[in-house]
């Protein structure tokens, strides 16, 4: 047990194999990070600067889409410089908190998906006390909650896993989780069994909220053509983004637990980043073309930009 003390970095896999295609992965890469900014920092941008956007449904959008941000910056600048690096190594507090933030990220997006399914729920099925109960004040604290809440209990999560003494040092990824730190852990401690089933348990209770919320929003919107097109035009962007996000959450960690070790590398790593790449992507993609007045502004400052750059 002396040796535990020395494992001081963690060897990360899955880019061994790749050596041939490295400068092109990297351009891909790099590219892809470059998108992923331009589209949510647009939307952050078009709400922040419009004050006809300073509503509920938009400041939750404006949230998620910073959250995309915070979550691919703790992957993509260390993957970028692995890519050109010969040695695919990370710390021992920097595999913290890289599993740290990775994990928050993915909890917040279901935490601010929840509250906006609660927006849309008191908007279309309660209509008349929508602005009572969707105060400034009251939108300010489900906020800071959306927020602290899930970086509260990965924290919970990840300083269980880092008191835990570990008898190796690779990690079979590309990045570092908490899950697999604690597989390396000499033996299991009830904590880090007790803290994980929690946050499963309580993120479970986020997906029942909002299936209720929308058996409830679409019972009320059949009776109303003009609540129906408010559901299309507002809850099918939300829905759509709760989708991707569960649905790449589902297949990452399922593949990561029961995955066959049989899988080529590339499939290995596609399955480790999809999780970071498409919900950051699709999601300020899909509410800005969906969404009216985001692709106005959006529009109408493209067309600006583009008749002041020809006079």
């Amino acid at each position: 047990m002396d040796n535990v003390s020395v494992v001081t970095v963690f060897t990360l896999s899955g880019l061994s194999g790749i050596a041939n295609y490295k400068i092109t992965i990297f351009i891909f890469t790099l590219l892809c990070y470059c998108v992923i900014w331009l589209v949510n920092l647009t939307i952050i941008v078009t709400v922040i600067v419009d004050k006809s956007l300073h509503e509920p449904m938009y400041i939750f959008l404006c949230n998620l889409c910073f959250n995309g941000l915070y979550g691919t910056a703790a992957f993509y600048p260390k993957f970028l410089y692995d890519l050109l690096s010969t040695t695919h190594v990370i710390s021992y507090a920097g595999c913290l908190l890289q599993g740290l933030m990775v994990h928050s990220s993915i909890c917040t997006d279901f935490s601010l998906l929840a509250l906006m399914a609660y927006d849309r729920y008191v908007a279309i099925c309660r209509p008349l006390v929508y602005h009572s109960l969707m105060t400034t004040q009251r939108v300010c604290i489900f906020v800071f909650f959306a927020w602290i809440t899930p970086f509260y209990l990965i924290l919970m999560s990840t300083i269980t896993t880092a008191t835990s003494r570990l008898c190796g040092s690779h990690i079979p990824r590309i990045y570092c989780i908490n899950w697999l730190i604690s597989n390396l852990a000499c033996s299991a401690s009830v904590a880090t069994i007790i803290i994980p089933a929690f946050n499963y348990t309580f993120y479970f209770g986020h997906a029942v909220f909002v299936f209720w919320s929308y058996v409830h929003l679409i019972k009320t919107c059949q009776s109303s053509k003009e609540n129906w097109n408010k559901f299309m035009q507002t809850c099918v962007p939300h829905l759509f983004s709760l989708a991707v996000v569960v649905v790449s959450f589902l297949f990452d960690m399922l593949y990561m637990r029961f995955g066959s070790k049989e899988i080529p590398q590339s499939f290995e790593n596609f399955m480790a980043m999809e999780i970071l790449f498409i919900p950051p992507i699709i999601n300020p993609l899909m509410y800005g073309f969906k969404l009216t007045q985001i692709r106005n502004r959006v529009l109408n400052f493209i067309l600006c930009k583009f008749v002041s750059e020809c006079l």
